[in-house]
């Protein structure tokens, strides 16, 4: 096995701190790292294996030599940067919706469809991170029964939109607990104490581009272009990890000592489901872990051959940074 040259777009960001973490403790061979940041976050130190590596400020000249570029820095930055990587012969992992949805682009879940990474040339997606916590439980039900359609609503913590929202919870919590009212910038509305039934922009029909992604990018993870999925995203006052209830409609007949069994082997998955003794998936228990959680399995009482379940994953690790060092690994 060689070691790779890595550079890391985004690299003083929440995703690309995971990132960094990711390398190393999985013990990816890297023999040099670029730190990549914008101007204004250019100096910033990263920790790396022990070491404090400045970030250096992104141009078009950062990735001579790079083999490996990882992109966690948004649509913007990875629309301009990833053909300029590609061009002098490194090969991209990005993780913005950019490139999601180009035919001849893999996206790319390891444990799902990890041999499309073959048909890579220069680049790979990442998938959306709440589309990636609800695919590593229903895709091994699919394998076993075969999904139809899905019907689910996500609890996505603040922190999958990044250290500043973060910091705004953080700061209206203490506010509202000192009866000072809270202000919003990264949120249209106060996140603390509330929900907001709003993630992404809004699309014609109703639905946001957050809430399409499951449906849009399933289809072709899964290789199910008739996949379907009606999917509410609703922002909640939680730091870290994403869950999603889902209600999911198979081709045929499920039990749920069927399902368990499935779900009990998948990788990538942990099945807790013990209701009765209080334990089902919590985003306190899965901040922090490479593995989902899944639980609340249960017939779904209004549909044939339907499942309700409940999924809990960390969205900085298996929705960004892990699912990206995994992807690295198949390279």
């Amino acid at each position: 096995m060689k070691d790779y040259q890595i550079a890391l777009v985004g690299a003083t960001g929440a995703v690309g701190a995971e990132l960094l973490r990711v390398l190393e403790r999985r013990s990816f061979p890297v023999a040099g790292l670029r730190p990549l940041s914008s101007r204004r976050s250019a100096g910033m130190p990263v920790q790396f294996r022990g070491r404090s590596i400045l970030a250096e400020e992104l141009t078009e000249n950062s990735f001579e030599n790079i083999d490996i570029a990882f992109f966690s820095a948004g649509g913007e930055i990875s629309r301009k940067y990833v053909p300029i990587a590609r061009h002098v012969g490194a090969t991209v992992i990005d993780n913005s919706s950019v490139f999601r949805m180009e035919p001849d682009v893999p996206l790319v879940i390891p444990e799902i469809n990890g041999e499309d990474v073959r048909t890579h040339s220069g680049l790979i997606a990442n998938p959306n991170c709440t589309t990636a916590v609800a695919l590593m439980a229903i895709y091994p039900l699919h394998l076993a029964f075969g999904v139809q359609r899905v019907f689910a609503a996500s609890y996505q913590a603040v922190s999958g939109s990044g250290a500043r929202a973060i910091a705004e919870l953080r700061q209206q919590v203490e506010d509202v607990t000192q009866g000072r009212p809270p202000i919003s910038e990264v949120y249209p509305h106060p996140i603390a104490f509330n929900v907001l039934p709003h993630v992404d922009t809004f699309l014609e029909d109703g639905y946001t581009k957050e809430e399409m992604k499951m449906q849009n990018e399933g289809r072709r993870i899964m290789h199910l272009p008739e996949f379907r999925a009606s999917v509410t995203c609703v922002r909640v006052p939680v730091y870290r990890a994403h869950s999603v209830a889902v209600t999911a409609e198979f081709e045929r007949s499920v039990s749920v000592d069927q399902a368990r069994e499935v779900l009990a082997k998948a990788p990538g998955l942990e099945l807790v489901d013990e209701p009765l003794s209080n334990r089902y998936p919590m985003p306190l228990h899965v901040a922090g872990k490479d593995n989902c959680e899944v639980g609340r399995v249960r017939r779904d009482c209004a549909l044939e051959n339907g499942l309700s379940f409940w999924v809990s994953g960390d969205q900085l690790l298996k929705g960004a940074a892990l699912n990206a060092v995994q992807i690295a690994e198949l390279l």
